[in-house]
Order: C-alpha cells, then sequence, then structure tokens
C-alpha cells in the first residue's frame, strides 16, 4: 500500500539507556516494579519486509532491544513479505483463531477492529504505563499521546515520540522537472495541475498512481486537495462520514479522475509498490508518500529526488496509525517486556529526530533537508483518511470502483453514491 513506519535510521543500541521504572504488571491499576524473569522470556511480533526494497523494518529497534535485555527478554520476529492490506487481514484471522503475537502494529489502519479490540479486551490498556512514567512522558509530544488516546483518557496504543516523522508530501525526481523547465515545486493546486500540464507536454509522466490496496498514492492528492477549503478541512475530520455525496466528496471524486489523467498506463489494478518502481525507474515525475520512504531512496538516487508539501502547505499525518499494541492474552512476564520494547521504540524516535535535526546541511540528502525545511515551516496538517473512513470502503469499495473513474466508466456522482453503499454496508455488519 503506502510505506512502511519510520525506520531507525542511524541509532545505535547502546545509545538507549533506559531505567526499570515502576510499571503496571499487565497495565492493570496496581503498579509494581518490573520483575527481571528468572529465564529468559521470548515476545513473539510479527513484521515486514519492505516489498520494494527488501529492507527489514523495525531491525533497528530489534537488534536494539535484544542486545540491551539479553537474557531477561527477546523478541522474536517472523518476518514476512507481505503488503499493508495482507498483514493486516491476518490480524483479523489471527485474533479469530487465537494465534496474535503480543505486540502487533497497524491496529489503528484499521478503526473498526480497533474499536472491537478494545471491547472485546483483546488489547492492553497502557494507561498506567505510560502516564505512570514521568521518563516515557517527557519523550512524547502533547500532540501525539492525544491522537493515540481515547477520550475517556485510555491509552491502548503505546505512541511513538513525536510527529516528525509520521507526514506525507510528495517525493519529486528534479532532473525530470528541470527537463519540462520547472524549477520549483508548485505552492497552489493551480499551480500542480499546470505542472502536470507542462511535464506531460514534455513527455513525461506526472504521477505513480495506483488502485489497489486503499489507493493509497492518489488519495493522499485528493484529500489533500480537498482539505484545501474549509468545507473539505471539516470534512476530512469527520470520523465515519455519514455520506459522500456532498460537495467535498464530489470534489475528491473530481480530483481522483483528474489525477490518473497524468500516471502511467500500469496504474489501473496495481499496488504501490509498481508505483515506487515507476518513479525511481524515472517513468514518472511525482510520487506521494511519507518521510519513511526517505530510507528506501536508491543511493544512486539520493541527489535527485526532492521533498515537498502539498501545495497550500500541507502534510498529511495521523501519528496514531504508528501507535502499537500489547495482546492481553499473554502471561504477565510476555506483556512486561513488551512494554520495555514499546518505551524503547518511543525513546529511539526521539533520538531519530534529534539526530537528524541537529545534522548540518552537509550531511543531510536533498529530500532529507526539505522534509526538515517543509516541518519546520508549520506546515496544516491534514489527517490521513484511512483512520476516519470505514474499513468496507478502503480494502473493497476503492479498489472496485476506482479503475472504473479513472476510465471515465464512473461519474463523480456515481462514484460517491457506491461510496455510501459502503456506509450502509458497514453499518449492518456492525
Amino acid at each position: 500500500m503506502r510505506h512502511r513506519k519510520y525506520q531507525n535510521r542511524g541509532i545505535q543500541a547502546f545509545a538507549v539507556l533506559l531505567s526499570l521504572a515502576l510499571f503496571p504488571a499487565g497495565c492493570g491499576e496496581e503498579t509494581m516494579e518490573i520483575r527481571e524473569p528468572e529465564e529468559e522470556v521470548t515476545i513473539p511480533i510479527v513484521l515486514t519486509v519492505d516489498s520494494s526494497t527488501g529492507i527489514k523494518n523495525e531491525e533497528a529497534l530489534i537488534l536494539a532491544f535484544n542486545q540491551m535485555y539479553e537474557g531477561k527478554w527477546q523478541a522474536e520476529v517472523e518476518w514476512i513479505m507481505e503488503t499493508e492490506e495482507e498483514y493486516r487481514q491476518n490480524l483479523k484471522r489471527q485474533n479469530v483463531t487465537d494465534t496474535l503475537p503480543a505486540v502487533i502494529t497497524d491496529l489503528r489502519m484499521l478503526p473498526s477492529f480497533y474499536q472491537m479490540m478494545i471491547q472485546d479486551e483483546r488489547i492492553e490498556d497502557l494507561s498506567a504505563c505510560i502516564t505512570g512514567d514521568e521518563e516515557w512522558m517527557e519523550m512524547i509530544e502533547p500532540s501525539v499521546l492525544d491522537s493515540c488516546s481515547e477520550e475517556d483518557g485510555r491509552i491502548f496504543l503505546s505512541p511513538i515520540s513525536t510527529a516528525a516523522f509520521s507526514c506525507s508530501g510528495v517525493f519529486w525526481n528534479e532532473e525530470l522537472f528541470a527537463q519540462a523547465g520547472i524549477e520549483t515545486f508548485p505552492a497552489t493546486w493551480e499551480e500542480f495541475w499546470e505542472c502536470c500540464e507542462r511535464l506531460k507536454a514534455h513527455g513525461i509522466t506526472p504521477l505513480a498512481l495506483h488502485t489497489e490496496g486503499t489507493a493509497w498514492a492518489p488519495m493522499l492528492f485528493a484529500t489533500a486537495e480537498a482539505a484545501s477549503t474549509k468545507e473539505g478541512e471539516a470534512f476530512m475530520q469527520e470520523f465515519y462520514p455519514d455520506s459522500y455525496q456532498n460537495e467535498s466528496g464530489i470534489r475528491i471524486a473530481d480530483a481522483l479522475k483528474r489525477l490518473f489523467q497524468y500516471t502511467t498506463p500500469d496504474a489501473l489494478y496495481a499496488d504501490f509498490d509498481v508505483s515506487y518502481e515507476n518513479f525511481f525507474s524515472g517513468r514518472a515525475a511525482m510520487i506521494p508518500n511519507g518521510y519513511w520512504m526517505i530510507d528506501q531512496i536508491p543511493e544512486d538516487w539520493q541527489e535527485k529526488v526532492r521533498f515537498s508539501a502539498f501545495p497550500e502547505n500541507r502534510l498529511i499525518s495521523s501519528p496514531e496509525t504508528f501507535g502499537w499494541a500489547v495482546v492481553s492474552s499473554y502471561s504477565d512476564e510476555v506483556k512486561e517486556g513488551a512494554v520495555m520494547l514499546l518505551k524503547l521504540r518511543t525513546q529511539m524516535n526521539l533520538e531519530q529526530r534529534e539526530e537528524l535535526f541537529a545534522q548540518g546541511a552537509e550531511e543531510l540528502t536533498p529530500a532529507e533537508k526539505d522534509y526538515i525545511e517543509t516541518y519546520r515551516q508549520n506546515p496544516g496538517l491534514v489527517p490521513n483518511y484511512q483512520v476516519k473512513w470505514n474499513s468496507i470502503l478502503q480494502e473493497e469499495t476503492l479498489g472496485e470502483i476506482l479503475p472504473l473513474l479513472a476510465q471515465g466508466q464512473m461519474s463523480p456522482e456515481e462514484f460517491t453514491e457506491r461510496e455510501d453503499e459502503s456506509i450502509r454496508q458497514f453499518l449492518l455488519e456492525q
């Protein structure tokens, strides 16, 4: 689909020194000091291997944890070559068969499943673990903690430290832009569409897109464009919208249809890995994605890939999608180790931010310099549609109707009608 989460770049395991503070056993109400197990305890976790690059996601975290707690706890990872959609569907199956790992990722990308896991008491309330640990709390930006908290204050998703690595914008090929006589990334949406026309006129495909999964790349563009209006900005804040047959819903559909006029012939019925390949083979000039893709830029592309906010200085960000959960069915010894892994993750994320933002310009790639500058300019943040819209729309409907819209076989009005059908189906299944 879109990416993998942030990579722990350049952080050494022994740079992180965590104290064994007071934690709840299993994160219950009464606190106690974490017990060091008599024998080494294994913490099962499933993580993915990036299909585009072969990178083991979160490997630096796992290596750091296992070195730090050797003889006490060890994270035992099953590395899988799956898309994020496949991973999430497997979570649902593993929940039914009670074979979930002790630590699960991506849960907030499945809003209804996440709520069900809370209601069924399948994941731990981490509130006492986090808020009762002053050291941990100091690592977390308030906005990130808020995004991972329920309305009643409970925390089921262990947060990263900063929103600095959760933002998505546009990566663009400086050489292809130069061939079309374009020196800078467009600042407005009118300029963006003019940029696409100019690239196309010079024989350059403007956009690397796809329709499978949750249509991550085109939906980033379309929802960012919709949020450029007050009505659209408010619509993107809605959780489970009642309808898409409104001004903002039609605007998103119109933008999607228009975007596919500027992409590669193989964009239909393809997933993000195809878009990635099209961008990094020079077949397309722009691809939207988040900070994490900086780690996936091939070495020989480092100097020509740039990063910008979406037009109107907007980034898409939902830090809660980076939160990890602890499964309740495991023993206290496993859960206590899992909590230590989560705290280490927060610490490493904090150190990553400090390390990156402290580097001189000569130490950074162009995309890194662009990202830091963009983040420091206080861009408007648009919520990720994947934490706002129902799962049927994302996982089934979009893949069916987006190719039809892109090919002119379905109107924007018909597109939004089908989106509303997904709402009715979703409500019936709840």
